[in-house]
């Protein structure tokens, strides 16, 4: 069944409803982002192919739900409520690029953890992904 844009408007505003109703509670955002941007979370579950997940981050309820999640975070100065495990992962890039990174974190006065943090936040276009095929079971986790 294809969804009419009305439906889909329909189901952005219902989720940037319950986001709104969350974030007004200040969870830490661990909690806002497992709870609505999370892999079990409200938007994916109500955009669950990749392409309406990538319009609806698109849109203003997307733009205004990672508004919220900013705010969070920023007001965060102590652990998460809720723990959470965290995990580490080791990514491989060109020093260059590392060195960009660091360069750009003390820019923003912000730690290189927290700025990647925040790009691993945003959404991006799929078409600027390079699609490697089959990914080695050691590199989804």
């Amino acid at each position: 069944m294809i969804e009419s844009p009305t439906d889909i408007a329909e189901k952005a505003q219902t989720v940037l409803e319950v986001a709104r109703a969350l974030h007004r509670q200040q969870p830490d955002w661990v909690t806002f982002f497992r709870e609505v941007l999370g892999l079990e979370g409200l938007v994916r579950q109500a955009f669950p192919t990749p392409g309406e997940l990538a319009d609806f981050e698109q849109s203003a309820a997307g733009e205004e739900i990672q508004q919220m999640l900013k705010q969070l975070r920023e007001n965060t100065t102590s652990p998460p409520r809720v723990a959470e495990p965290t995990q580490m992962i080791t990514v491989r890039l060109p020093r260059s690029l590392h060195h960009a990174l660091r360069e750009e974190a003390q820019e923003r006065r912000t730690s290189l953890n927290k700025l990647c943090i925040s790009k691993l936040l945003q959404a991006i276009d799929e078409q600027l992904v390079p699609n490697d095929g089959a990914v080695a079971a050691d590199e989804a986790d």
